[in-house]
């Protein structure tokens, strides 16, 4: 643990809160080379399993920081859904692990505990020679036009830190957001919520995510590393304890659990702050968004915000774009968290809502939605679906003018993460600006912005909407910015550059040719992904 006083006077972001948002970010700033200090009051990373599902998105963020094989490693691979009404399961399982197979290189349900996230996070960033302060507590913040003068505690003592900008992951109580004044909208749900996390679990398969209806409650349960050991989740109405729990899962439900190594109660909060950004303070995590566990969206959503932010605070410092750059962090992601609060909202009314109507209508779904679910994954509502879940559908605008000039309709390739071809993925790991060309002829860089450092080729994939006639300006975070014929590309590219908030320096054109990526379907050097 690092004392209070060896802590840097000055740095260019502070970020508050060492979960997996602050971390995920603390991770991409020190592979992007940014100065920064993260700061969070535990001694440690949290002992308790918390949230636990990773979707393949979240998957694809590991594999581009590259620290997929040990997140894998650790993983557990749910193989079945079985739906069932109070202590009767669905007769036939709904097979899952290949769920999502030929979206991503991750097909399947993932099971990964947030303290394990959060160890192999901690374990990323320090062989890659940063650390955390932890111990290091927020007690105040001032700010101004220029930055943030933050006041840490640790061990009875007070340091300052002088800080350009400042990054609230601290929670959903977080402190820097209410240093900034920023509302928290959203409403909190009269229900009372439990959590175990089981060992010698009775009445549940092994490797199967169960979900459980009933009259007046629900339980939802996955697996975990060792001998029957589950994560429980369910509704309590009365005393909110444990002897409670264990009453409502074996009359309801048919479940017994031996004993429990973390047993929790909550009040479930379903809020979206007003604003991701004011002035120089920024939230993401559950700081910016927090929402009901239906789906496992929550610690998923926390990584793709660090992810989004880490390359926008990047470019701002380096004075490659304005901090206009910032605003699109908003503009983007604050779009996703309503979304996301407003669907997980109306799945959760779906299985609590104490009505007679809906509780007939949950009784009666279960018999016959379960027989066709295999049925229906295969159709594109349902292949959409797993999209979703998985978090692979989302979509930004690339600015307001972009938005504008499409009349509010989404393009199917451009503002949406790279569709994965089965090789396309690897060169993502530069994490630089590229142009795609699927095409037999290579794209090349001459005349391209400065910025666009990488030119590849791939094979034509008209299916996944990658067409030959077309080059493509990726991200460093794997979004499509731009789509455009080869001989308009340069100007398209440096319009859209300039309209994420990207100066001179950035947008000038190429002087000369620069080597290209061999023209084949996977880039020199590269593996297929995984």
């Amino acid at each position: 643990m690092r004392p209070a006083s060896t802590l840097p006077a000055t740095t260019d972001v502070l970020v508050v809160g060492a979960g997996p948002t602050g971390l995920m970010l603390a991770n991409w700033l020190q592979r992007l080379s940014v100065d920064h200090v993260l700061i969070d009051g535990k001694d440690g990373p949290t002992r308790q399993s918390r949230a636990i599902a990773v979707q393949q998105r979240s998957f694809e963020l590991y594999a581009q920081l590259g620290m997929i094989d040990p997140v894998r490693d650790e993983s557990v691979a749910a193989r079945y859904v079985r739906p069932g009404w109070q202590r009767r399961a669905a007769p036939v399982p709904l097979p899952v692990g290949r769920i999502g197979l030929g979206m991503s290189a991750y097909p399947g349900i993932h099971i990964l505990e947030q303290s394990a996230n959060e160890r192999l996070l901690v374990s990323h960033l320090r062989d890659a020679g940063g650390t955390v302060s932890w111990g290091h507590e927020l007690a105040s913040l001032d700010r101004d036009d220029h930055g943030v003068t933050a006041h840490v505690t640790h061990d009875g003592g007070t340091r300052e830190i002088r800080a350009r900008w400042c990054v609230g992951a601290d929670g959903a109580s977080s402190p820097v957001r209410k240093a900034a004044d920023i509302p928290f909208s959203g409403t909190t749900s009269p229900d009372t919520f439990w959590v175990a996390d089981a060992t010698g679990v009775e009445g549940l398969p092994a490797e199967t995510v169960s979900v459980r209806l009933g009259t007046g409650s629900f339980m939802i349960t996955f697996p975990l590393h060792g001998e029957r050991r589950h994560r429980l989740v369910g509704v309590i109405r009365g005393e909110p304890d444990e002897a409670a729990a264990r009453r409502i899962a074996e009359e309801g439900f048919g479940v017994t659990w031996r004993e429990s190594g973390w047993f929790s109660t909550y009040r479930l909060h379903s809020r979206v702050a007003d604003r991701f950004r004011d002035g120089r303070i920024v939230l993401a995590g559950d700081a910016a968004h927090v929402h009901s566990p239906v789906g496992g969206q929550g610690m998923n959503t926390g990584l793709q915000d660090a992810h989004n932010l880490a390359f926008k605070l990047a470019a701002v410092l380096d004075g490659t774009a304005t901090d206009a750059l910032l605003d699109r962090y908003d503009a983007e992601r604050r779009p996703v968290a309503r979304r996301l609060v407003s669907t997980s909202d109306a799945a959760f009314r779906f299985v609590t809502d104490q009505r007679p109507r809906n509780r007939r209508l949950r009784r009666l779904a279960v018999p016959l939605i379960a027989p066709v679910m295999p049925l229906l994954l295969r159709l594109p509502v349902g292949r959409s679906a797993v999209a979703a879940v998985g978090q692979l559908r989302i979509h930004y605008w690339m600015s307001d003018a972009a938005k504008g000039r499409a009349r509010g309709r989404r393009d199917r390739v451009v503002g949406r993460r790279l569709p994965w071809t089965g090789s396309n993925h690897g060169v993502l790991r530069e994490a630089t600006w590229q142009v795609h060309a699927y095409s037999p002829a290579p794209p090349s860089l001459d005349g391209m912005p400065e910025l666009v450092s990488a030119a590849h080729r791939f094979d034509p994939r008209p299916d996944v909407g990658l067409l030959r006639d077309r080059w493509y300006l990726v991200r460093p975070d794997g979004f499509v910015a731009a789509a455009a014929p080869p001989d308009g590309a340069p100007a398209e590219f440096a319009r859209v550059l300039r309209e994420h908030g990207y100066g001179d320096r950035a947008v000038r054109a190429r002087a000369a040719a620069v080597a290209e990526a061999p023209p084949r379907g996977r880039p020199s050097g590269q593996r297929p992904d995984d």
